[in-house]
C-alpha cells in the first residue's frame, strides 16, 4: 500500500495549517469521561483491545470513506475482474472470523500492483495486481486485506492517531467542512500504512483463511517472491511492498506459521 503525493492531493486536499488545534491526537480525558471506552475481544488478534468506536460507527465511517474513494478512482466494470474478485472474496469471507459486517470487493482500473482495505468491510485491488496473479495467489492478497478488517487494524490506528472527535465527525451523515476534513484525514492515515506488527498479523490470518477456504497457503510465499522480483525491475519501490516489512521477514514468518522448514535466505532481509 502506498501513500503517494498524487493520492495525498486527492484524498487529503486540506493544508495542515487549516486544521483546528487539538484535532490531531487523542483527547484522552474526553474519551474517558464520555464513558465510550470498552474492552473488547478482537477475533483477529485474540486479544482484548481498548475500543471507543463501535461496529455501527465503523460501518458508517466505511461508507463515507468508500464514497470518497469511488469519487477519486475509476472502478473496473469488466465482468471477468468483477466475477473473479467476488468469487475469491466470497470464499475468504465465508471462513473469516468476523461476520457481523458485510464485505465489498472492487477492482481499481489502474496498472498499479497494489491492494488496500478500509474499515467497514471494503477491499480494493488494482487491476495491475490481478493481471500478474492467478486465483490461488490472488486469494492471499484478498485474505490479507480481509484480515486487516477482521483485526480492526485501521480503526485502532485511527483511534491512536486521530482520536474520537474526528472519527465521529468522519462517520457523520453531513457534508459540512469538518466532515470533509474528517474523511480526508482518516483516509490519509489508512493510506500511510500499518505497523509491521499489524502486517505480520494480516499475513498470519491471511494464510489461515486461505487454508480454510481450500486454497494452498504455501502459495503466499510465491506471491511475496513474485512481487519482490517485480519490484526489482523498477527504479522506484513496488507499491505493495513499500509499506510492508522486508519480504524475507514476511516469508520467514509465514513459514513459521505453516510449520515449514527455514532456509538460510530466510534470514537475509531484502
Amino acid at each position: 500500500m502506498i501513500f503517494s503525493n498524487k493520492i495525498f492531493k486527492v484524498i487529503f486536499p486540506f493544508h495542515s495549517r487549516c486544521l483546528p488545534a487539538g484535532w490531531v491526537g487523542i483527547c484522552l480525558w474526553q474519551i474517558i469521561l464520555s464513558g465510550c471506552v470498552s474492552l473488547e475481544y478482537n477475533v483477529g488478534t485474540h486479544q482484548r483491545d481498548i475500543i471507543f468506536y463501535s461496529t455501527e460507527k465503523e460501518i458508517s465511517l466505511g461508507e463515507n470513506l468508500a464514497k470518497k474513494i469511488s469519487s477519486s478512482f475509476k472502478f473496473s466494470s469488466h465482468p471477468y475482474y468483477i466475477e473473479r474478485i467476488n468469487r475469491i472474496g466470497k470464499r475468504i469471507v465465508e471462513v473469516c472470523d468476523r461476520k457481523e459486517i458485510r464485505y465489498y470487493f472492487y477492482v481499481i482500473e489502474e496498472d498499479k500492483k497494489n491492494a488496500f482495505s478500509i474499515p467497514g468491510g471494503y477491499v480494493y485491488v488494482y487491476k495491475g495486481l490481478m493481471d500478474i496473479l492467478n486465483d490461488e495467489e490472488l486469494s492471499f492478497v484478498i485474505a490479507h486485506e480481509v484480515a486487516h478488517i477482521v483485526s480492526r487494524h485501521a480503526i485502532k490506528k485511527l483511534q491512536a492517531v486521530l482520536g474520537s472527535n474526528i472519527l465521529i465527525i468522519a462517520s457523520a451523515s453531513t457534508e459540512d467542512f469538518r466532515f470533509a476534513k474528517g474523511v480526508s484525514l482518516a483516509l490519509a492515515q489508512i493510506f500511510a500504512g500499518y505497523s509491521q506488527k499489524d502486517e505480520f498479523c494480516a499475513d498470519e490470518l491471511g494464510v489461515k483463511y486461505m487454508q480454510r477456504a481450500g486454497f494452498n497457503p504455501k502459495v503466499a510465499l510465491e506471491v511475496l517472491e513474485k512481487l519482490y522480483q517485480e519490484d526489482k525491475k523498477n527504479i522506484r519501490s513496488f507499491p505493495y511492498l513499500r509499506t510492508h516489512p522486508f519480504t524475507a521477514e514476511r516469508k520467514r514468518y509465514i513459514k513459521e506459521v505453516l510449520g515449514l522448514s527455514l532456509d538460510v535466505e530466510d534470514y537475509i532481509n531484502f
